[in-house]
């Protein structure tokens, strides 16, 4: 996404992406399909984070756990499919050690947790 003035006309609603997942995982749930779209979301909030400045902790959190329900996602994927999703996450952990808030704490610790080390 490429930050534009807009969006200050249609703002940014965490909620209304997570409920777009939420509904896609209600109607198709298709694994793949649920990976791409929260690694997406991941992807997107950096891209939006590049184009303007973000104070606000609950927007850090539903980040955070995005990112553990994408690994979450992707981990249940054949492993011939993870490959390329996790080298995208790992790149959102790598930006989110720039972010601030705990967040790349936060991302290094799931990924730990997950069974990750360092760069996939």
């Amino acid at each position: 996404m490429a930050w534009h003035p807009q969006h200050f006309r249609n703002p940014i609603s965490v909620a209304k992406a997570k409920k777009a997942t939420s509904d896609y995982k209600k109607a198709v749930g298709q694994p793949e399909g649920l990976a791409e779209l929260t690694v997406f979301y991941c992807e997107d909030v950096f891209d939006f984070l590049a184009g303007c400045g973000m104070d606000h902790d609950g927007f850090y959190d539903a980040l955070v756990r995005m990112f553990e329900q994408a690994l979450k996602y992707v981990l249940a994927l054949p492993k011939a499919q993870q490959k390329a999703f996790l080298a995208r996450l790992d790149r959102v952990r790598q930006l989110g050690q720039d972010v601030g808030w705990g967040v790349g704490d936060d991302f290094d610790h799931i990924w730990s947790e997950a069974g990750l080390e360092g760069d996939e």
